[in-house]
C-alpha cells in the first residue's frame, strides 16, 4: 500500500468478472478523492480495471505489473 492509499481491496485468485464487481463495491466505501488499491492475479484485470475506472468516472492513477501480480491505484473522484 502506497502512503496515499486509503484502502486495498485483494482480489487475487479471482476470475472475471469477479475483480471488477469487488472493486466497484469497495470504491463506494471511501471517499471522493481517496484511494483504493486492486490487487489482482487475473490477466483480463489488465484491461477491465482500467476500462471500468473510466466508464464509472475514477481516475486510475497507476498500474503496476510484478509477476503475475497487478495493483492498480484507482482515485475515487464522485
Amino acid at each position: 500500500m502506497t502512503s496515499s492509499t486509503t484502502k486495498s481491496l485483494d482480489v487475487t485468485g479471482l476470475l472475471c468478472p469477479i475483480p471488477v464487481l469487488k472493486a466497484k463495491k469497495a470504491i463506494v466505501e471511501i471517499s471522493p478523492g481517496e484511494v483504493l488499491e486492486v490487487l489482482a492475479t487475473d490477466p483480463a484485470a489488465e484491461s477491465d480495471i482500467p476500462a471500468w475506472a473510466q466508464r464509472a468516472g475514477h481516475k486510475l492513477l497507476e498500474t503496476r505489473r510484478e509477476g503475475n501480480l497487478f495493483r492498480f491505484y484507482v482515485q475515487r473522484m464522485k
